[in-house]
C-alpha cells in the first residue's frame, strides 16, 4: 500500500514539472500505448533520474569492484530471488522446469555458499526465468497497454500487476529487519544497473530511445511469454517495422535533425 502511494505521487510531481510530453512529429498513435504522453513523461523523468544517479553510481561500482566480486554479488541476487522462478514454473505446470529449478536453487545455495557460486550450471541445470507477468501471459492474460512505472522503467498493466504478487513469492518478503531487508534490495538496483551499463550507448544513440526500449521490452516479453515460439523472422520483421518508423519520423522532422540517424535493424 506504500509503495502505491508513493508512485501515485511520484507521477503526479513527474506530470506536475514537466507537464504533458510531446509526441515525435510525424509518428503513428501505437495502439498497444494509449497512455503514451503520461509514458514518455515518466520516461523522460526515468532517464534524468538515472543519467544523475544510477548511470554514474552502476559506472563507479563497474570500475572499483573487482569482475570475480560483481559476478558473485550477481549470482547471489539471482539465486536469492530465485523461488520466484519456481514458484511460477510451478503455476505453470511446468513440472519438470520446476524439479530443475528447484534442484538449482538448493545446489547454489549449499555448495554455492549461498548462490555467490554457480555450481548449478556446470551439472547441467541451466538457469530459469519466470514470473508473474509471464504466468498471466501463459495462461491467456492479455498484456494490456504499456505503462512506464516510476523508477522501475517499462512494464504493461499484466506485469505490474503480476510485480506484485512476486513480492510474496520473494524471501525478502519474510525479512522483518528493515536494515537488511532494504540494503539488499539496494544492492539488487545497483546490481540490475550494473548489468545494463552495455545498452547505455544504444539508448544514447537512437533517434528515439523510449520507442527503442518501448519495442525491445515488448518483443522480449512476449519472447518469454510464448517459451520462445516467436520466431526470429517475427522478431526481425518488428525491428524493420520500428526502423522504418524511426526513418519516416526522421525524414519529416527536417534538416536540422539530419546528423541523427535511427537504429540499423538486425540482418
Amino acid at each position: 500500500m506504500q509503495k502505491t502511494a508513493c508512485a501515485s505521487l511520484l507521477v503526479i510531481a513527474c506530470l506536475t514539472q514537466f507537464g504533458c510530453a510531446s509526441l515525435p512529429p510525424g509518428s503513428k498513435r501505437d495502439p498497444r500505448d494509449p497512455w503514451e504522453r503520461m509514458n514518455r513523461t515518466t520516461f523522460k523523468v526515468n532517464t534524468a533520474l538515472d543519467h544523475a544517479i544510477a548511470r554514474p553510481v552502476a559506472r563507479a561500482y563497474e570500475k572499483v569492484t573487482p569482475r570475480p566480486v560483481r559476478t558473485g554479488v550477481s549470482n547471489f541476487m539471482d539465486n536469492l530471488f530465485y523461488p520466484v522462478t519456481i514458484g511460477n514454473d510451478l503455476l505453470q505446470l511446468k513440472f519438470k522446469p520446476f524439479a530443475q529449478a528447484t534442484g538449482r536453487f538448493l545446489l547454489n545455495t549449499t555448495v554455492g555458499v549461498g548462490g555467490v557460486f554457480d555450481p548449478a550450471t556446470k551439472v547441467g541445470l541451466p538457469k530459469n526465468e519466470e514470473d508473474l507477468g509471464q504466468t498471466f501471459g501463459y495462461w491467456g492474460a492479455p498484456p494490456g497497454p504499456y505503462f512506464v512505472i516510476p523508477i522501475l522503467g517499462p512494464s504493461d498493466v499484466r506485469d505490474g500487476i503480476g510485480r506484485v504478487g512476486d513480492t510474496y513469492m520473494s524471501p525478502l518478503q519474510y525479512v522483518h529487519n528493515n536494515y537488511i531487508k532494504y540494503g539488499i534490495y539496494g544492492v539488487e538496483v545497483l546490481d540490475i544497473r550494473y548489468r545494463l551499463l552495455p545498452q547505455d550507448k544504444v539508448l544514447d544513440e537512437a533517434f528515439d530511445p523510449y520507442s527503442l526500449l518501448k519495442n525491445a521490452y515488448l518483443q522480449r516479453r512476449q519472447y518469454q511469454v510464448t517459451d520462445g515460439k516467436l520466431s526470429d523472422k517475427d522478431l526481425q520483421r518488428q525491428d524493420q517495422e520500428q526502423y522504418d518508423e524511426e526513418k519516416k519520423i526522421l525524414e519529416e522532422s527536417g534538416p536540422d535533425e539530419s546528423a541523427t540517424k535511427p537504429q540499423t535493424p538486425p540482418p
